[in-house]
């Protein structure tokens, strides 16, 4: 049985940040970096769904082949996905679109896919519809956990990505998973809350069960239950933020997972989120030891 499966199409990005630029284009991806996060932290058996044209379709299963990643991709005639990404020194970014790939589909599931305890649901740019995650709240017993970057992004001016959200519809989504993790601008433009406490709230009344909000260097907040949890960041400098709310979502799973609750996934999620900005591309180190010595200083941090 598979421990994760993640669901969404990898893409291969440039990357330009204050203190890193990559050389060429790079394989990321939402659900990618996820699963990546989880295999290097210990999980046994951990797949990938999802689109990628024929242009980086080898590269890239070679690459997941290295990593010990299961996948089942189509290949898209649209070509592959990415970005050109570039952070200004305040860690904002700008997204232009590199290529788009397919649409993934129901079809694109093998059975045992379909049996993996987690599943992420984290699409890059319109590869997943309501339509799909209904099809898998009712084919599989799997806990759903959804990043929803990728279905309140658009192509806009200059192929430049807008976000734009229509909330009824998204509410729609909410109510099929167990988990909605966006980030703290994410959650402004589905929930309209600048405050993201409120977010929360609002994430929690569209229907998800256990809403969570990731704040970059302030770290995270989510609702156990009736009750706030405020977790801490760990502090460093950030060579390369992309990935981090992916890692954090493969890592609170990890953890999760293994019988922990929501504060102790959490605090490991943000752990580990803060080791991936230290490092750039897809093969960052990362490892549970280095991961638990962090939660132990944003323990300390928490008790203080």
């Amino acid at each position: 049985m598979f421990d994760l499966v993640g669901v969404g199409n990898p893409v291969y990005d440039s990357i330009i940040t204050p203190l890193s630029r990559t050389s060429g284009r790079v394989l990321s991806g939402c659900s990618t970096n996820a699963c990546l996060a989880a295999k290097k932290l210990g999980m046994d058996k951990v797949g990938l769904v999802g689109c990628i044209g024929p242009d980086y379709e080898s590269r890239f299963k070679t690459e997941m082949n290295g990593f010990g990643i299961e996948v089942s991709v189509d290949t898209s005639v649209k070509g592959t996905g990415g970005f050109h990404l570039v952070y200004d020194k305040k860690g904002d970014r700008t997204l232009d679109v590199l290529g788009v790939a397919g649409r993934i589909t129901a079809k694109s599931f093998p059975e045992e896919f379909l049996q993996a305890k987690f599943i992420i649901i984290g699409p890059i740019l319109g590869e997943v519809d309501r339509g799909l995650i209904e099809y898998l709240r009712s084919s599989t017993s799997s806990k759903l956990f959804l990043d929803p970057q990728g279905l309140i992004r658009h192509i806009g001016h200059d192929n430049r990505i807008v976000h734009e959200c229509d909330k009824e519809e998204f509410g729609k989504i909410a109510q099929q998973v167990d988990f909605i993790k966006p980030n703290e601008p994410e959650s402004r433009t589905i929930t309209g809350e600048t405050d993201a406490v409120l977010g929360l709230g609002c994430l929690r009344d569209m229907g998800a069960a256990v809403p969570i909000i990731t704040l970059a260097e302030r770290g995270s907040v989510l609702l156990d239950d009736e009750k706030l949890l405020r977790i801490p960041p760990y502090s460093t400098e950030a060579i390369d933020p992309t990935g981090a709310g992916d890692v954090y979502a493969g890592s609170f799973i990890t953890r999760y997972s293994r019988g922990g609750n929501l504060e102790e996934a959490a605090t490991y999620a943000s752990a580990a989120a803060s080791i991936k900005i230290e490092q750039v591309g897809p093969g960052f180190q990362l490892s549970d030891a280095a991961t638990m010595q962090r939660v132990r200083t944003i323990r300390g941090l928490a008790a203080a």
